[in-house]
């Protein structure tokens, strides 16, 4: 971990096309969530390839409580080793304004069913004027811990459903 990254780590009991395969299901994301702010997807699409645009609805308490959507861009698209994303704000998907931070999944296989995630949140390219409204980073690590553990539940569960 750096100034301007964090990364946690955990151990899945499933394969890694099986994590990989949740992970590439924005309806899973607001299930993977340990902040409260994710909520459901708004175009219903699966991620299937780097530059896709899936815009997802949020909520933040912060200031008595918003509504907003969040239109990420796929920037890493690697089945079943690693994918991340990089939210932005915008209205049309060819006008995106992004705010320099980014969430990462790799997944390195242990064995046939079980997996190693390593989830990092990168918001090294931050720009001043950013930084200036909003701290970083804008929730405690534990996030990540949580949010690994959530993965896990659903991995494991879609392990034993297929």
């Amino acid at each position: 971990m750096t100034d301007e990254t964090m990364s946690a780590a955990c151990t899945i009991a499933a394969p890694a096309e099986d994590v990989f395969d949740v992970l590439a299901d924005p309806a899973t994301h607001q299930a993977i969530d340990g902040t409260g702010w994710v909520r459901e997807p708004l175009d219903g699409r699966r991620l299937t390839g780097v530059g896709q645009i899936f815009r997802m609805a949020m909520y933040h308490s912060n200031f008595g409580g918003m509504h907003y959507e969040v239109a990420n861009r796929v920037e890493v698209f690697e089945p079943p080793r690693a994918i991340a994303w990089l939210p932005g704000q915008g209205g049309d998907d060819a006008d995106l304004q992004f705010g320099g931070w980014f969430w990462r999944y790799d997944l390195e296989p242990v064995d046939r069913n079980t997996t190693k995630v390593t989830l990092t949140y990168d918001w090294s390219a931050v720009p001043p004027a950013v930084r200036a409204e909003i701290s970083f980073p804008p929730f405690d690590p534990a996030h990540l811990d949580n949010s690994l553990g959530h993965l896990a539940e659903l991995a494991e569960r879609h392990t034993i459903s297929s």
